[in-house]
């Protein structure tokens, strides 16, 4: 992998992490593209630069994360990310195994995108305007949700937010759960994966350092504009139209996956 194509991946990145299209799709459909060869380290990467994106943030809402007065907050992200620690650390290797998929992907956008399509149908009559009105148990609930995300393809965002919606939460409220969510589970997932970078996969060099930096850097600000843009949007138009481009998108890479133009 080269700086250019790094640079490229990571703003992929940073657009679509807080979009439910799939970021993780997405990166490995442009690594596919941009003929970057698929090894650990750049199975590692997509998962680290997503760190990047994540703490975009924590920028946008620090008042939220650095209120130390209001401890109910961080206990329910603690709560909230059980689910994926636990599958995470069970599945780790039919994750990776998944993530060299176009197929999955491909199978993956789609049915999510035709979810999408209609959920707004599916979750009528929200009662939970906020963060504060989210209790442990669908806080719990919500993070069992976001699992879905580890199939390459599905949206993390997606899942959480739909699992947020499933829980009577508004749209926008469920957004912004979603993303304060992605914080905990971004860093336990990017320190797994770099540690066993680290310790199974014979360490990290200076140009896998250097990488690694300005992925995340670059992942960081293009998320910053995104993740306004995104809120905007949902309140105004709801998830249709990220729904039919995800079909669009999913049928796309069908047609090329069986016309041989892209491996399995």
């Amino acid at each position: 992998m080269t700086i250019v194509q790094s640079i490229i991946i990571s703003i992929v990145e940073g657009i679509t992490e807080f979009i439910p299209i799939s970021s993780t799709g997405h990166m490995i459909i442009a690594e596919k593209f941009l003929g970057i060869k698929e090894d650990e380290f750049t199975k590692m990467f997509t998962v680290a630069i997503q760190l990047g994106a994540i703490l975009a943030v924590v920028v946008l809402y620090w008042k939220k994360f650095f209120d130390f007065k209001n401890l109910h907050f961080y206990f329910k992200l603690i709560i909230g990310v059980i689910p994926a620690i636990i599958l995470g650390l069970f599945l780790s290797d039919k994750i990776d195994e998944m993530m060299g998929s176009t197929l999955v992907v491909a199978l993956a956008i789609l049915i999510g995108g035709i979810i999408l399509i209609f959920i707004d149908r599916f979750f009528k009559n929200p009662t939970i305007q906020s963060e504060k009105q989210v209790t442990y148990s669908k806080s719990f609930t919500i993070g069992i949700w976001q699992c879905l995300a580890m199939i390459p393809g599905m949206s993390r965002s997606a899942a959480s937010i739909i699992g947020g919606m499933q829980q009577k939460l508004t749209r926008s409220a469920a957004a912004e759960f979603s993303f304060f969510l992605a914080v905990p589970t971004m860093v336990a997932a990017t320190g797994y994966k770099l540690f066993k970078h680290y310790t199974h996969d014979g360490g990290f060099t200076g140009e896998e350092i250097k990488l690694l930096v300005i992925g995340n850097i670059v992942a960081f600000v293009v998320a910053l504009l995104a993740i306004k843009f995104f809120i905007d949007f949902l309140k105004k138009h709801g998830f249709r139209v990220w729904g039919i481009y995800r079909v669009a998108v999913g049928l796309i890479l069908l047609i090329l996956i069986f016309t041989g133009y892209i491996q399995q």
